[in-house]
């Protein structure tokens, strides 16, 4: 029996309404599932908020987990949660526009959730090794006015550089400026690269 894809949507869009971000990214959901024939999604909707990084945060995941108490362990149970969705992901599929040249302040909060020495990544003697490999991402990044690539596009590359360094390191990015203004080319445009990809990515698994 074939195995159905685990895929992780992730929407950092601030709107949940009229978002550019969230539409493309269900018309992504809906061409793995057309390409791929069943799916397992795991919605992680981070407009609803997230916990950042803290004293007590970095106390308790500094501790090691032998000596961590109930407090360190309740103070990381988020992150603990969020790092159990993407280990268990084969598809990350994320909705990210650009706000002020770079990510929502929330997506950075989430990976400052999952970057965790030790359970994501780790140090080795020839420098950081990432443990999430073999999975792919998807990343949609709509924009007002940064085309992405630009010398004012610092939004993938950090998003390539934050995802590589835990060992996702295929990630496919779809541009999509001025979609929230009204241009229905990037619209199209964007849609017919979201089904050239997940074409592309099904041939080649």
């Amino acid at each position: 029996m074939k195995q159905s894809l685990n895929v992780l949507a992730i929407n950092a869009s601030a709107r949940k309404e009229g978002s550019v971000s969230r539409a493309l990214t269900a018309d992504l959901l809906q061409a793995l599932e057309d390409r791929h024939g069943e799916i397992d999604v795991v919605e992680r909707d981070l407009a609803d908020g997230l916990p950042y990084v803290d004293a007590a945060w970095v106390e308790a995941n500094f501790t090691a987990d032998e000596d961590r108490t109930d407090r360190h362990r309740q103070t990381l149970a988020e992150s603990d949660a969020l790092v159990a969705e993407i280990e268990a992901a084969d598809v990350l599929v994320i909705g990210s526009p650009i706000y002020n040249f770079s990510i929502p302040a929330v997506l950075k909060a989430w990976i400052d959730m999952i970057t965790r020495a030790r359970l994501t990544f780790r140090y080795t003697q020839n420098g950081p090794e990432g443990l999430l490999k073999g999975k792919k991402a998807f990343v949609v990044v709509p924009s007002g006015g940064v085309p992405v690539g630009s010398p004012v596009d610092f939004s993938t590359p950090y998003l390539t550089q934050a995802l590589g360094f835990v060992g996702i390191t295929d990630v496919e990015f779809v541009g999509v400026r001025g979609a929230d203004g009204g241009n229905r080319d990037a619209l199209d445009s964007a849609r017919s690269r979201i089904a050239e990809l997940v074409h592309l990515a099904t041939k080649a698994a």
